[in-house]
């Protein structure tokens, strides 16, 4: 099911007394979902994700803009009408029900041509709980099962209508890390194996690049940019979209464009031809810093932190706008701690410029 957003608007209104008057959690947002796919909508605490989820479920009504499922306008249809399957963070199960009749609950309330027989919906039951490996669960009761189980029978029950639509609203922040590792990959290959579009709420970058077909990046209710997410990470299309994608994040450095490249400091670290003169923020992939030893910016090296398969090289420099900078090399590398200074060259395709007063993207500067 194709879902469209065209010029999507939520205002609510400002409880603060110091500030009264409307707030745009969501602010003309417009963006397609094609049939099928898995999106992840991203961005920080705040910034109306989960405000759109609940537009495009329909627990929140738009205060302008449209919504369309396929080619029907879904804006003002109430939510059990839409098809959707929803999964809330908090996992929202009955405690005293069994996992079983968990998963039958939005069966058991069909109503009219829509109502299922008996065997029917045990059927569609048992389907639910072997696609998300629950079968042994099924008597248990949600007091008896971990999280990661929870969640797994959150989504059966969200699976179980066979809905148009999957929405997930962070669902994996309650698990601790190596569960959340396994349940992305679960719920990725759920996906997969049932052709449901999903939109997947969260504001962990690393979740969302690793299971979307497409990450959505949100700041302040505004779309920053759409595309995959090695694109979106390899092109970012500003400063907030370079800094909020990577782990370790972008190092940023106060910089200058003057005579065809770009300075930091006293040092001419790239080429920047036909890039008129004017302060400008240089942003660089930590995999983008090389040590060289006729590399163009100097640094003060503060250490070296080896993780196996590759060394982080910790840093320092003036012109840098965090305490530290951080270079990814390959173990083999060699880095001479002792000498208690490192030259970097940097790689042009890792590099980007913005403009200093807005954090715009400077697209022609390498």
């Amino acid at each position: 099911m194709k879902i469209q957003l065209q010029n999507l608007t939520k205002k609510f209104r400002s409880h603060n007394k110091n500030a009264p008057g409307e707030v745009i959690a969501v602010n003309d947002f417009t963006f397609e979902i094609p049939d099928g796919q898995l999106i992840g909508l991203l961005g920080p605490s705040g910034c109306g994700k989960s405000t759109t989820l609940n537009m495009i479920c329909g627990l929140e009504k738009p205060t302008s803009g449209r919504i369309f499922f396929g080619d029907r306008d879904v804006t003002d249809l109430p939510p059990e009408f839409r098809g959707v399957g929803m999964v809330f963070q908090n996992y929202a199960l009955y405690p005293h029900l069994t996992v079983a009749k968990n998963i039958l609950f939005p069966l058991e309330n069909l109503k009219g041509k829509d109502k299922l027989s008996k065997e029917e919906m045990a059927r569609r039951v048992k389907e639910a709980a072997a696609l998300v490996q629950i079968e042994e669960l099924m008597d248990r009761k949600p007091g008896e099962l971990s999280g990661g189980q929870q969640q797994r029978v959150a989504i059966a029950r969200a699976l179980v209508k066979m809905p148009h639509v999957l929405l997930l609203d962070e669902p994996l922040s309650n698990l601790d890390a190596r569960l959340r590792l396994q349940t992305r990959e679960e719920i990725r290959k759920i996906q997969r194996a049932t052709g449901i579009t999903t939109v997947f709420v969260t504001h962990d970058q690393e979740e969302a690049m690793s299971i979307s077909d497409r990450i959505v990046v949100m700041r302040e209710g505004v779309l920053q940019q759409i595309g995959k997410p090695q694109e979106v990470y390899d092109d970012p299309a500003n400063q907030f979209v370079a800094r909020f994608l990577g782990t370790p994040p972008i190092n940023l450095f106060s910089a200058r464009a003057q005579g065809g490249r770009i300075w930091v400091g006293e040092e001419a670290v790239l080429p920047a031809p036909g890039l008129p003169d004017q302060p400008v923020v240089l942003g660089v992939r930590p995999e983008g810093l090389l040590p060289a030893e006729d590399g163009a910016l100097t640094c003060a090296l503060s250490g070296v932190e080896v993780m196996g398969r590759d060394i982080s090289v910790v840093a320092s420099h003036p012109a840098c706008q965090g305490p530290t900078l951080r270079a990814i090399i390959a173990a083999d590398t060699p880095v001479r701690p002792e000498t208690g200074s490192v030259r970097f060259a940097v790689k042009p395709g890792k590099a980007f410029v913005f403009r200093a007063e807005t954090g715009d993207r400077i697209r022609s500067a390498t």
